[in-house]
């Protein structure tokens, strides 16, 4: 694998290693991520810390691990892990769909890829997505409990998991089946946010594309079924027309818009890795999201700001990104969503997506010959986690 780009997934998990990695109220053996930089003090003490940020943070310590494998960073994936159950009250769940099935990824590919499991942890998930589903009610699984909106961002993720944990395919098949009878666009194929009491709720988000490639993707490589390659390839095609101009994948500010252009990143990324099959159209998708992963990355890149030594990235990779201080208006929770800071960059969600972007472009930018079906064998930086 192509080591510029891994030397720049390694100097972007620095920068969140050093701006917001602390120990979880200064208790040994934990740690989270800090939500800003420059953080107020509220931040330093966790008063806010954003339950699926930090599952992102777990999943990119598992992507770096991956690509440079040492016992200093499989110890902090243990911190992370130990830090966020702790922090929401000795328990693996929340209200939100969506938030847990970023973690029960993040803490399968941990298990998986670096040697951290916590089974209980994942058959606990598995039950609240299993059982959350409800097509009697229009679903798909809802955005959060007790509520009557069905969304991509919640049923993507789960069904990935579903697929990947416990090979539950059939139902991950039919998780994506609700998705592209619902939610997809008939004028641009891209796909919607979500349904709520039989409306579309008609915005369009690029982790929305994300996600639903990583399931299309992951039932191509785990079955036989031809519908979920066509999707892939329509898709990825959809992406690039509309959602990378210039091939460079569309940012969505702060807050947490922040991780939306890394969502989608990682799930191109996995299109590139990951499709299998060799007719031009499987071809094509695979070059087309490499392309658009590696743009985007040297977009990204190019319009680093240099701070404290280290990368900090844009929200918006086809800007240059701005340095945030602490004055300025703060992220803020609102109607179950975090909102930017007024400096999006100050943003530990921004941070992430350029992290992430980082080691999407490692994973494409070797040997393309090195196409892997189902195995993301590969990993990081030093251990400067505030301890």
């Amino acid at each position: 694998m192509d080591q510029l780009w891994a030397n720049r997934a390694a100097s972007a998990e620095a920068a969140i290693a050093r701006r917001h990695l602390r120990r979880l109220w200064g208790l040994p053996g934990t740690q989270l991520g800090v939500v800003a930089w420059p953080a107020a003090p509220r931040y330093r003490r966790f008063g806010t810390w954003h339950y699926w940020w930090q599952a992102h943070l777990l999943d990119n310590l598992v992507d770096a691990q991956r690509r440079d494998p040492t016992e200093a960073r499989q110890k902090q994936i243990t911190r992370q892990i130990c830090g966020h159950r702790l922090r929401n009250v000795g328990r693996w769940t929340n209200d939100y769909y969506d938030d847990m099935a970023w973690l029960a990824l993040a803490l399968e590919r941990a298990g998986r890829i670096a040697g951290v499991e916590r089974t209980k942890a994942l058959e606990t998930l598995t039950e609240q997505f299993v059982t959350a589903w409800v097509p009697e009610d229009g679903g798909g699984i809802p955005w959060r409990k007790q509520d009557q909106f069905f969304n991509a961002p919640a049923n993507g993720p789960a069904a990935i998991f579903l697929a990947r944990h416990g090979e539950r395919l059939r139902r991950a098949q039919q998780m994506a089946d609700w998705i592209d009878e619902t939610l997809i666009d008939p004028e641009t194929h891209l796909v919607f946010d979500g349904i709520k009491a039989g409306s579309l709720v008609r915005a369009q988000y690029t982790y929305c594309q994300g996600v639903v490639l990583g399931l299309e993707t992951e039932l191509a490589a785990r079955t036989e079924d031809s519908r979920h390659a066509q999707r892939v390839h329509r898709l990825v095609a959809a992406v690039a027309e509309n959602m990378a101009p210039d091939g460079v994948i569309k940012g969505a500010g702060g807050g947490d818009g922040g991780l939306f252009n890394g969502i989608l990143a990682r799930y191109l990324a996995l299109v590139t890795t990951m499709l299998p099959g060799h007719a031009p159209d499987d071809d094509t998708a695979r070059d087309t999201a490499r392309s658009i992963v590696l743009a985007s990355a040297r977009a990204a890149w190019d319009g680093r700001q240099t701070a404290e030594e280290l990368p900090l990235f844009s929200a918006f990779w086809d800007r240059p990104a701005q340095v945030p201080t602490p004055a300025g208006g703060d992220a803020q929770f609102v109607d179950g969503a975090v909102n930017s800071s007024e400096i999006p960059e100050r943003d530990l969600s921004v941070q992430l997506a350029g992290w992430m972007l980082m080691e999407a472009a490692h994973t494409v930018a070797g040997d393309e010959s090195e196409t892997v079906a189902g195995d993301e064998s590969e990993t990081v930086a030093g251990d400067e986690s505030g301890e």
